[in-house]
């Protein structure tokens, strides 16, 4: 288990009770920066909880660093879950928390013959990109712009909420070789749409300039997607980080 500043470890399990849950609604809070109206209520924890999600939560001795909230899908013959929120605490941050709440959500699912999992991402957000194309596996093959509309999180900087859609088939070769950390040889891509590294200080100094990339880059997805291609895989450099797209075919 990871360490905890403490010097003990972190724990990772399903959350327990209303108190767990008011927690984990502060934190989205602290987290994000909501208002009180767009805050995912105690009462979605408490119905995730009881009509087969899942609400887990990471603890550094009694203290919720992390939680994660999914809830039941169904698209045609196709069963799902839809892991709607991971939250860390800022100081919890790259020390590996977030991939062991993915890998105990694999875990879990894959224990009730679950095989897949989706959650939306913000397109700009490179770091979180990575981790889930190229930490955990998944795919992307959907675009949906301003699924949310525009929120009052400091984080969104007031653009709309653009949204790719990872898709993590928790069983797939693909999968099964990254989160082993072994190489997985991928299609050649096709298309390669990059994003400034510099865009969270973009969105921040100069927010018409940032919204004129998430629009050129909201394009290309769904050009490319209207072919049947798909985000297959992230580069990352100083200058930029790098959607790949190719095909691909489902596992």
């Amino acid at each position: 288990m990871a360490g905890s500043q403490a010097g003990g470890v972190i724990e990772i399990r399903t959350l327990e009770g209303a108190a767990e849950f008011e927690n984990a609604v502060r934190l989205q809070q602290e987290i994000w920066g909501f208002e009180e109206i767009e805050l995912l209520p105690v009462r979605l924890f408490v119905v995730a909880s009881k009509v087969g999600g899942q609400t887990l939560g990471a603890f550094d001795g009694g203290r919720m660093v992390a939680f994660l909230l999914a809830i039941p899908g169904i698209r045609g013959d196709d069963h799902y879950l839809h892991s709607h929120m991971l939250g860390v605490r800022p100081e919890y941050r790259d020390r590996g928390v977030g991939r062991r709440m993915k890998l105990e959500q694999r875990r879990e699912a894959l224990s009730r013959g679950i095989r897949m999992v989706e959650w939306t991402f913000d397109p700009l957000e490179l770091k979180n990109a990575f981790f889930n194309i190229e930490r955990l596996g998944a795919v992307v093959r959907r675009f949906n712009p301003n699924q949310y509309g525009t929120t009052s999180s400091r984080l969104h900087g007031g653009l709309p909420t653009d949204r790719l859609v990872a898709e993590w088939r928790l069983d797939s070769p693909r999968t099964e070789a990254i989160v082993a950390g072994h190489p997985f040889q991928r299609p050649l891509e096709e298309v390669r749409v990059p994003v400034p590294s510099a865009i969270a200080q973009i969105r921040s100094d100069d927010p018409a300039r940032a919204r004129e990339i998430q629009r050129a880059i909201g394009e290309q997805f769904q050009q490319s997607f209207a072919r049947g291609l798909a985000v297959i895989g992230f580069e990352r450099s100083v200058e930029a980080g790098t959607y790949l797209i190719g095909p691909w075919q489902s596992e």
